[in-house]
């Protein structure tokens, strides 16, 4: 255990997240997603497991990561399926975690989705079970006074 640190941020998690740089992204997905199919194209090359639904998890991930800030489409979500402005409640409560910052959430479509994740640095699977509660979180910069 760290001071400070939410106890869901096992030791792997936090390697991927400090060796990550700038502008690479973090897929953060439900129990559903093809976490080893995916996980295994990317750099970290391995799922990560953290057993929490969603919403915890992007909580203690945001807590030590910032998001980008130059981009547009730094926290997005995977879209519903013949439904891209519809956004389930469980998309709802993690944009409740950005709220308030300049930082949007865009819908991706799901096939574009997959593509983003294959060439993220890393994917985190969680044990939620709601549908599309799937994300991608581009890292920002950590600024010299922080």
């Amino acid at each position: 255990m760290l001071l400070g640190i939410d106890p869901l941020l096992g030791p792997d998690v936090l390697y991927v997240l400090r060796a990550m740089g700038h502008g690479d992204d973090l897929i953060i997905a439900d129990a559903n997603f093809p976490a080893d199919a995916m996980a295994r194209q990317t750099v970290f090359g391995r799922p990560l497991r953290i057993d929490g639904d969603i919403v915890s998890v992007m909580k203690a991930v945001l807590s030590v990561m910032p998001v980008d800030t130059f981009v547009d489409d730094a926290f997005g979500r995977m879209e519903v399926v013949g439904k891209p402005d519809e956004i389930p409640d469980v998309q709802r409560e993690v944009g409740k975690l950005i709220a308030g910052t300049d930082t949007k959430m865009v819908g991706i479509e799901r096939f574009a989705f997959y593509e983003r994740a294959r060439k993220a640095y890393a994917v985190i699977q969680t044990q939620e079970r709601r549908f599309y509660a799937d994300f991608a979180v581009r890292k920002g910069v950590v600024p010299p006074d922080a």
